[in-house]
């Protein structure tokens, strides 16, 4: 029992399919993180979104090792924003529509294969930044052209990190090693997912539009659909940052008889074959398969809905998630799905499309392997929480509390060294569980003035203001 609680610009193909078939062999689902040397523990990192702090969790014990703080620069961070007209408008519009009225400190995180540094992108403060697993403090810096950064990706060399620049419509591409920019390729409204493919050569990359309108009703028709944006599904080159296909996935699913469903690819798990993926889309309650050679959709997996869910209205739904959190194991023959409305977690057989709700909990928002693939690792943000799912068993094998808010988790190591001992001095207790976070402990944000002046601050809120009437109604009912 489940618990209660467009039409785009037309696209352009700039390597034709042949091509692409020819290279479809290498491209596969990159390793879920690097793997743990003897002087190095294999952990989990849990993104604190609304805390501002990313929990590093063993995955042997589920002992929360330590808990970083990952915005210690935030009152300089703060300044800047509030000196900038612009940038506090989407600062403040961020707060609103996307973080539900809070702050949004870490949304993705990776770390170096040395175990080292971790990388963090923080949407409000639009940046990425690497912190050191040591020291915990900043080493770079690399803010966005836009004003909020959002998912990654990185190589599976670690040498290269991909962020979506959610306003400015790009992904760049950085130098892990010096937060430099080498490179980037444009992206459809609100650039989102970056996965390289096993051997790093390709990347599969979607947009997924305008998720903060209230547009969202299928009456509209196409008031809804063009109010979205620009939402694409693309292949690009990962040396040469080249777009080899893009595909209209609403176009793509109408062609196979699933007409009305939304062309915004969310989270997506590619199978080992390196042939089929498996993504969510906006407002829809459960996966599609699509065959990347043929560029079709093949089938379309409709799971469970809540009873809360299937009265909930379109314009209340969590950024457009129905599901948000798609895992695939190893072996290519079950899904790890998360029903973030329907607030359960579902293990499906890739063969059949059957189910088993496997965990329940308030939102869970990401699902992805553990580090052996044995296991799928869900955050229920709405409860502060990280379950872990066995495969085998399609049961939940432990509840792990963490920080507010969790979103995304990943797969890293941590050098044994950085481990010994909590830090002496400026430590803070958190309640919650073991650890520590440097630093003192995030003052309440303020609500920073508007600047009297400005009129490319006036024009921002302008364009923005309309939408701030809408931002209750997309909040998740207490």
């Amino acid at each position: 029992m489940i618990r209660a609680r467009r039409r785009p610009a037309r696209l352009v193909l700039l390597a034709g399919a042949t091509a692409v078939a020819t290279l479809l062999p290498a491209l596969g689902a990159a390793g879920e993180g690097p793997e743990a040397r003897d002087d190095q523990r294999q952990v989990m990192f849990v993104g604190n979104n609304w805390e501002g702090t990313a929990d590093v969790i063993d995955t042997a014990t589920y002992e929360r090792l330590v808990r970083i703080d990952v915005i210690p620069d935030r009152e300089e961070r703060m300044a800047e924003i509030r000196s900038n007209p612009d940038r506090l408008a989407f600062y403040l519009a961020i707060q609103q529509f996307v973080g539900e009225g809070n702050d949004q400190y870490v949304d993705d995180m990776f770390t170096n294969h040395e175990g080292t540094e971790v990388y963090v992108s923080r949407p409000s403060f639009a940046d990425v930044v690497a912190i050191s697993l040591d020291t915990h403090e900043i080493l770079w810096r690399f803010p966005m052209e836009g004003y909020r950064s959002d998912h990654m990706g990185i190589s599976p060399d670690g040498a290269k990190l991909l962020v979506s620049d959610s306003t400015a419509n790009v992904v760049h591409e950085l130098d892990t090693a010096t937060g430099e920019k080498t490179g980037e390729f444009a992206s459809g409204d609100s650039p989102h997912e970056n996965t390289y493919d096993a051997d790093g050569s390709r990347v599969l990359h979607a947009s997924i539009g305008r998720v903060y309108t209230p547009t969202d009703r299928e009456e509209l028709g196409l008031v809804r659909d063009t109010t979205k944006g620009e939402r694409y599904f693309q292949m690009v080159d990962a040396d040469t940052l080249e777009i080899l296909e893009r595909w209209d996935m609403g176009e793509r699913l109408a062609a196979a008889g699933h007409e009305d469903m939304s062309a915004a690819v969310r989270p997506m798990a590619v199978h080992p074959d390196e042939r089929l993926v498996y993504f969510q889309v906006s407002f829809h309650h459960g996966f599609v398969e699509f065959d990347l050679e043929a560029g079709e959709v093949l089938r379309v997996a409709d799971l469970p809905v809540s009873e809360e869910a299937e009265s909930t209205p379109r314009e209340e739904y969590l950024l457009d998630s129905a599901h948000h959190g798609l895992a695939i194991d190893p072996t290519g023959e079950k899904l790890c799905a998360a029903g973030t409305m329907s607030d359960y977690t579902a293990i499906v057989d890739r063969g059949t499309f059957e189910h088993t709700i496997a965990s329940e909990g308030t939102k869970p928002y990401w699902s992805t392997n553990g580090p052996d693939g044995t296991t799928c690792w869900v955050s229920y943000s709405g409860d502060d929480e990280v379950a872990v799912i066995d495969y085998a068993t399609e049961r939940e094998v432990v509840r792990i509390p963490v920080g507010d808010h969790p979103q995304r988790v990943r797969n890293g190591v941590i050098l044994e060294a950085f481990l010994a001992g909590a830090p002496a001095e400026g430590e803070r207790e958190v309640s919650g569980g073991s650890g520590v976070v440097e630093g003192p402990a995030p003052e309440a944000a303020a609500e920073p003035g508007l600047p009297a002046t400005g009129a490319p601050a006036a024009l921002a809120l302008a364009g923005l203001g309309g939408l701030a009437g809408a931002a209750a109604l997309r909040r998740r009912r207490a």
